[in-house]
């Protein structure tokens, strides 16, 4: 299932979390809330990676052996949204996002949403029952309590 981004933006998106599973963009749920101490050569390997990543669009993992698909596939992952947000280009007026769940509208601030993940994976498998995916905020005050079943976002 796709979640678009719409309203007050330059470019109208869908996000299609069923691919993500294999995008060199996710995260491991468990090490996106792990605070650890980095040292210098750790901040540059990671600056690196990311601008590899940067140079590759988009940045999908092309080839794994067989056993890197199944260890893929054991783990729960979320995707930091800010790549999509920055692609949307939301328009200088925009006030606020609304995000359109099976349960309701939430809205919240772009800010909130710029520092966001969507979880997108539950041990390797796509969110089904209550998906396609859940935001949580990179600040895990809402780790326990995510917002789900978010099928639109739209920024007014």
């Amino acid at each position: 299932m796709i979640v678009p981004i719409i309203g007050n933006v330059r470019y109208q998106i869908t996000m299609d979390p069923t691919v993500w599973i294999f995008d060199d963009r996710k995260i491991i749920l468990e090490e996106a809330f792990s605070v650890r101490e980095k040292n210098e050569k750790d901040l540059l390997e990671e600056a690196a990676k990311k601008w590899e990543r940067a140079i590759e669009k988009p940045p999908v993992n092309k080839t794994l052996t067989r056993h890197e698909r199944e260890d893929i596939l054991q783990y729960s992952y979320v995707m930091p949204i800010h790549d999509f947000l920055n692609h949307a280009e939301i328009n200088d007026d925009a006030k606020d996002a609304t995000l359109i769940t099976s349960e309701g509208e939430v809205s919240i601030s772009i800010d909130q949403l710029y520092n966001s993940y969507l979880l997108f994976a539950l041990n390797g498998k796509p969110l089904k029952e209550d998906g396609p995916v859940h935001l949580l905020y990179k600040d895990g005050t809402n780790k326990d309590n995510p917002i789900k079943g978010i099928k639109k976002i739209q920024f007014n």
